[in-house]
């Protein structure tokens, strides 16, 4: 395929950032996106210039680091599946790829499509800790969980903080980042002795942090690569109002 790319390139936060333009000829189909980025960089390397910087690690849609915007989607235009999963087979001969890293105020940029996501981090470390016993493993019946329960709270648990969530969200909010780690605790016993201190923390960081407020547009559903549900929001905001 003959593939013409729009890439954001900017040297730092502090800079001026645009989008510059690259020709790519005999792209396969059978790359992955982040696959087809490392040879574009090959060939800059081997003419001299500056690659692309973009953030990746696993390439198996675990660590959540290669976020970039494509085409108007964070992850690129396939639901369900982080940037490292997207094939190449999703595009065809002579398409014009737009690509840029995510658009929000706490997401400072480093260079081109990597941003600063420690905002994530930072939320996440507010939250603090569950007391639980540590070292040999609990009889298996000692706390009692119900599937449901269960089922519920490891589809929040699956969050890998990417933050596709707020560069979809027009706001710039995290609420479903901030709820899926709410509620992964908030649906067990073992994360209720902290429950009240854990959400207040939590969403204070995050609205210290320049995060907007939810809207429900739904954007960050529709675009989160592990498809976090927005019922997860409704628990926060019930979390949130207990608290108090």
């Amino acid at each position: 395929m003959k593939l013409t790319l729009k890439i954001w390139r900017q040297k730092n936060s502090l800079s001026k950032g645009r989008f510059e333009t690259y020709v790519m000829d005999n792209v396969s189909q059978e790359m992955s996106f982040l696959e087809m980025l490392d040879a574009l960089n090959k060939e800059l390397i081997e003419d001299g210039g500056d690659p692309v910087a973009f953030d990746h690690d696993c390439r198996e849609g675990i660590c959540g680091s290669c976020g970039m915007y494509i085409n108007g989607h964070p992850h690129g235009p396939v639901p369900g599946i982080t940037t490292c999963h997207l094939s190449m087979r999703y595009f065809h001969d002579g398409d014009t790829i737009w690509v840029e890293p995510w658009r929000a105020k706490p997401f400072p940029v480093i260079k081109d499509l990597i941003v600063d996501r420690s905002a994530l981090d930072k939320i996440q470390i507010a939250g603090g800790f569950i007391s639980v016993n540590t070292g040999s493993a609990p009889e298996a019946n000692s706390i009692l969980v119900s599937k449901d329960k269960a089922d519920e709270a490891f589809d929040t648990a699956i969050c890998i903080g990417c933050g596709a969530c707020v560069a979809a969200c027009k706001n710039a909010s995290a609420m479903l980042f901030v709820s899926a780690k709410i509620s992964q605790f908030a649906l067990l016993p073992q994360g209720r002795i902290e429950a009240k201190e854990r959400v207040r923390a939590m969403v204070e960081k995050m609205d210290e942090l320049g995060f907007g407020n939810c809207s429900n547009t739904g954007a960050c559903e529709a675009e989160c690569p592990k498809k976090i549900k927005l019922t997860s929001i409704a628990r926060l905001n019930r979390e949130y109002y207990k608290a108090f």
